[in-house]
């Protein structure tokens, strides 16, 4: 007889409104333009999402000099792009369409203004994720500011800005470490000033609620999502952190360590913004091989989110 097995599934998990239009406007590209497109770096970071698309006729570069045919149509990622980005696809006629998700054009928008108002811009991020890149592009070199951790920012006084001091985040952090980080600077600059509306995105937040929830009663805890995949990293993070320590991120090619999952008598599992559900329902399928399962989804909140489409897919 097989061993009982209970699951908490985490809701929402899984795709976003800003992946879904992303992908969205891929396979509507193709549909409108023919084969191939062009798309500039992953579209979203997951591997089966990646393949998918190639499969429909997505070609994918990581700059436009990889073009082959400039007469074939390009899409930004849902990361966003630096400036330079567009401005050189014009220069070089290429046509493009931007997937970017449109919480991070908020925050470039944020950005653009907070310069124009003479502020000195400090961004919270991971230094070398495209979103960071994307953001820090928006403005002349070295006008934003990358702090990574509560120790970056502790190092930061006045005499390394010359004007008012303001901050804003990356979409796919912790919310937990951003609160940290954030207080240190308000401890370091009282005056600082804030977005309006917090940056780090509401499906980022909501996805790391529900592992929150959740993890505290499991002995094993997985997120599905791909390794480059910033928002199924700090999921695995957010699990540890909740009180789960034996929680791993499930990425492509990961073998289930069916070995431990026998010793489990409660798993949880979510997956990031970017990973498919098919790859859940997989995992359960796996799963129900050798236990017997008994499902219970924890819902924290219900996303209706929608994004719309460019003007020109419309």
């Amino acid at each position: 007889m097989k061993k009982n097995l209970k699951i908490y599934l985490a809701s929402p998990r899984g795709f976003c409104a800003g992946v879904k239009r992303a992908i969205d406007i891929v396979e509507k590209s193709i549909t409108k333009y023919g084969k191939p497109v062009y798309v500039r770096h992953e579209i979203v970071h997951n591997k089966q999402v990646v393949e998918d698309l190639k499969k429909k006729g997505a070609v994918f570069v990581e700059e436009l000099s990889d073009i082959k045919d400039s007469t074939r149509p390009v899409i930004f990622s849902a990361h966003g792009v630096p400036k330079s980005v567009p401005e050189e696809a014009e220069q070089k006629k290429l046509s493009f369409v931007d997937a970017t998700c449109p919480l991070v054009s908020k925050v470039h928008r944020e950005s653009e203004q907070l310069f124009k108002k003479g502020y000195d811009i400090i961004l919270i991020g991971h230094n070398n994720h495209p979103e960071v890149i994307g953001t820090m592009g928006q403005l002349p070199k070295g006008s934003i500011k990358l702090v990574e951790t509560v120790n970056d920012a502790s190092l930061l006084d006045n005499k390394n800005f010359s004007k008012p001091v303001a901050y804003i985040t990356q979409t796919t952090l912790s919310v937990d470490d951003t609160a940290e980080i954030i207080s240190k600077l308000k401890e370091k600059f009282p005056n600082i000033k804030q977005p309006i509306k917090e940056d780090i995105c509401y499906a980022t937040t909501n996805r790391q609620l529900a592992v929150k929830k959740i993890a505290p009663k499991c002995d094993m805890f997985f997120v599905i999502g791909s390794r480059n995949s910033s928002n199924s990293v700090r999921l695995v993070e957010v699990a540890k952190k909740a009180g789960c320590k034996n929680s791993m991120l499930m990425y492509f090619e990961k073998e289930i360590p069916m070995k431990e999952l026998k010793n489990s008598n409660i798993i949880g599992i979510s997956s990031g913004a970017s990973a498919p559900e098919q790859l859940v329902q997989n995992l359960l399928n796996e799963v129900k091989k050798d236990r017997e399962i008994t499902i219970e989804e924890v819902i924290v909140a219900e996303e209706k989110v929608v994004f719309k489409l460019p003007k020109e897919l419309n």
